[in-house]
C-alpha cells in the first residue's frame, strides 16, 4: 500500500495504550481527548522525563500533511502570544497500519474552562470573576490579532483554566487554521468571547438579573450590536478597564 493510500485510511480512534512508545522518543500517558481532526495524548518524553501533548491526526483529515502543516507554521508565527500552548515539533508514527502525523506541544496542568464551571455552584461565576475571565480572554486575543492572526473556535472546550489569583492564566487550544485572517474571522473572535462570557455567569437564566454594565457588555447577545460597540478586541479590553460600576 502506498504512502498516499494509507493517508486516506478513515477510523475514529487511535486507541494508544498507556506505555506504548512512539518513534522511540515518547511513552503514552493518557488520552486526553478527541475531536474531529484527531486525539490528544499526555505523553512522556523517554530521554528526559518531560511530559509533552501530542496531538496525532487522523490520516483521512489530513492529506498530504497539508493540515498539519499550516496548523504548526500558524502556532510557530504566534510562538510570541502567552495564551497559546507552544508548539515544540512534527513528527510522523505508524498507526493501526497506517502513517499518521503528530504535533507535540507543551503539557499544560488544569481544567477546560466547562469543567472548571461545572465546579461552580449553578455551574456559574460570579460576575466579577466571569470579568476576570473576559479580561484574560481579550488580553490574549489581542496579541493573536495584532499578529495578523486569529483563533476562530473559542469556546469552553477549548480554553484552559491553569490558575486563579488576582487573575486568570488561560490557554487556548485548538486554533481553526485555515485561511487567511478577515475582519469577519477578527469578529467571530470577539463575538465568542461575549458568548463565552454570558454562558459563564450563568447565561440565559441569570441575565435579567445582572446589573446593567454586563448588560452593556452582552448587547443581548446581538452580533451587530457587539460589533458596533466592540469593533476591535482591543475595544472590549478598554472598555472592561475603564468602565465604571454603580
Amino acid at each position: 500500500m502506498s504512502r498516499q493510500n494509507t493517508r486516506q485510511k478513515k477510523f475514529s480512534s487511535f486507541d494508544l495504550i498507556p506505555g506504548r512508545i512512539l518513534v522511540g522518543k515518547y511513552e503514552v500517558i493518557s488520552l486526553l481527548g478527541g475531536g474531529w481532526e484527531g486525539e490528544v495524548y499526555r505523553v512522556r518524553e523517554v530521554a528526559t522525563g518531560i511530559e509533552r501533548a501530542a496531538k496525532i491526526f487522523f490520516p483521512h483529515r489530513n492529506p498530504k500533511d497539508k493540515t498539519t502543516l499550516t496548523y504548526a507554521k500558524k502556532l510557530y508565527k504566534l510562538k510570541d502570544c502567552p495564551i497559546l500552548i507552544q508548539y515544540h515539533t512534527h513528527e510522523t508514527i505508524r498507526v493501526k497500519g497506517t502513517i499518521a502525523t503528530a504535533l507535540i506541544s507543551e503539557y499544560v496542568e488544569g481544567d477546560l474552562l466547562s469543567q472548571y464551571l461545572g465546579k461552580h455552584r449553578g455551574k456559574a461565576l460570579p460576575i466579577f470573576q466571569g470579568i476576570h475571565l473576559l479580561h484574560a480572554l481579550a488580553t490574549g486575543l489581542e496579541t493573536i490579532h495584532a499578529k495578523g492572526e486569529y483563533h476562530g473556535d473559542l469556546h469552553s472546550e477549548n480554553i484552559i483554566v491553569r490558575r486563579l489569583g488576582l487573575s486568570y492564566e488561560l490557554k487556548l487550544i485548538d486554533l481553526y487554521h485555515w485561511g487567511r485572517f478577515t475582519i469577519e474571522d477578527r469578529n467571530n473572535d470577539i463575538c465568542d468571547l461575549i458568548y463565552i462570557f454570558y454562558e459563564a455567569i450563568g447565561g440565559q437564566k441569570r441575565y435579567s438579573n445582572h446589573p446593567q454594565e454586563v448588560k452593556n457588555i452582552c448587547c443581548g447577545l446581538k452580533r451587530s450590536l457587539i460589533l458596533k460597540k466592540f469593533k476591535t478586541v482591543s475595544d472590549l479590553k478598554l472598555h472592561l478597564e475603564t468602565q465604571s460600576w454603580g
